[in-house]
């Protein structure tokens, strides 16, 4: 394999492939990139078996070839070259010479056949969506997964091509998020399918805010193909817990708020709260809303809002983190917050075609 590439190019590719691979990892070849020399093209593939990255960027290929070089030790050499053309040469024994300008490094690699190949998708459901679309339906949600590592379903976001619609779930018992979008499938490609939360990640960092995504499906993986980029992931096994039958079928009140203002006061306020009694209250009064936060071992906080309010009195408490998060991830300048008391679950709504679920916390 021999070839010529541009500096920046090639070191921007292998910061987007390198992000998957496990430091952690036994073993050796998973913490290798594989270079795939072809026409014209250099591939440069990375996995730790769950999530697969591979990405294309155009080179002087002299000669064809492939060999994998530890990630890491290569992305610090590329990183220090001095000049933008690199040239390099990987002989029979996967022995790679780089040169660039003055500079000159020899590294061992290992053979392309130890390194994991990519599944094979034919016959799988596929489906089209704008890039733009779908990475703000996963930043929408994302949030609301969960974190405990023993609910490996909750830690996962769905997707759920149901009726013409791509619906996006994340939830962790407590509060939900999701996110819908029309689209265009055939019957037969319904399906529910969770992604792992690192390929979800993955996607909002590297999705690109223009271009059409191609996914493709099977049983228990899943590829994403946009641009010059290929992902693929394992799927999460199980069946997701129904999440529309925690949406409340209706709501006593229902309040616009100014989402920029709300957001503002409950992270002023809640600087006040701590591990222990982490949770916010919100008072609706007769055009007011009032925010507070008592913890009885630091003081108080309150802040007062001006709203258009005319139901009744409700007093509910909130966790403020999760209270924040739609807030932090919508862009419209208002909410819509549907409440029935302060037992029942709260709904922010928005402009867009989102819902979040959130659970109310007792006190005392």
């Amino acid at each position: 394999m021999k070839l010529k590439v541009n500096k920046d190019v090639i070191l921007e590719s292998l910061q987007k492939v390198q992000t998957v691979i496990n430091t952690r990892t036994t073993l050796p070849i998973l913490s290798n990139v594989l270079f795939t020399a072809e026409k014209e093209k250099l591939w440069l593939s990375a996995t730790d078996l769950d999530v697969s990255v591979r990405i294309g960027l155009e080179a002087d290929v002299i000669k064809t070839g492939a060999t994998t070089m530890p990630a890491k030790r290569i992305l610090s050499i590329f990183r220090e070259l001095p000049v933008n053309e690199i040239e390099i040469e990987v002989d029979e024994k996967d022995a790679a010479s780089i040169r660039c300008g003055a500079s000159y490094f020899k590294i061992i690699g290992m053979s392309e056949e130890e390194f994991p190949p990519l599944p094979k998708f034919e016959g799988g459901r596929v489906y089209t969506i704008d890039q733009t679309i779908f990475r703000e339906m996963l930043r929408h949600t994302s949030y609301a997964a969960s974190t405990d590592e023993a609910r490996h379903l909750l830690n996962g976001v769905l997707l759920s091509f149901k009726g013409d619609k791509l619906t996006v779930v994340a939830t962790d018992g407590r509060r939900m998020a999701l996110m819908e979008q029309e689209l265009e499938f055939p019957k037969e490609c319904e399906a529910d399918m969770v992604l792992p939360f690192k390929t979800v990640d993955e996607l909002m960092r590297t999705l690109q805010s223009e271009g059409s995504l191609k996914i493709q499906a099977t049983d228990n993986q899943i590829a994403f193909e946009f641009g010059n980029m290929l992902v693929v992931s394992k799927l999460v096994e199980g069946v997701y817990p129904n999440f529309r039958q925690v949406i409340p079928s209706q709501c006593d009140e229902r309040v616009s708020i100014e989402r920029d203002a709300l957001l503002t006061s409950l992270r002023r306020v809640a600087l006040l709260a701590n591990e222990k009694s982490n949770s916010v209250k919100l008072s609706f009064t007769k055009n007011k809303l009032e925010i507070t936060v008592v913890t009885p071992e630091i003081g108080e906080a309150r802040e007062t809002l001006p709203i258009n309010y005319a139901g009744k009195q409700i007093t509910i408490a909130f966790n403020p983190e999760f209270m924040m998060d739609p807030l932090k991830n919508l862009v419209s300048d208002e909410v819509f917050v549907e409440l029935t008391d302060d037992l029942s679950p709260g709904v922010v709504k928005s402009n867009i075609p989102f819902l979040y679920v959130l659970m109310p916390m007792r006190t005392s």
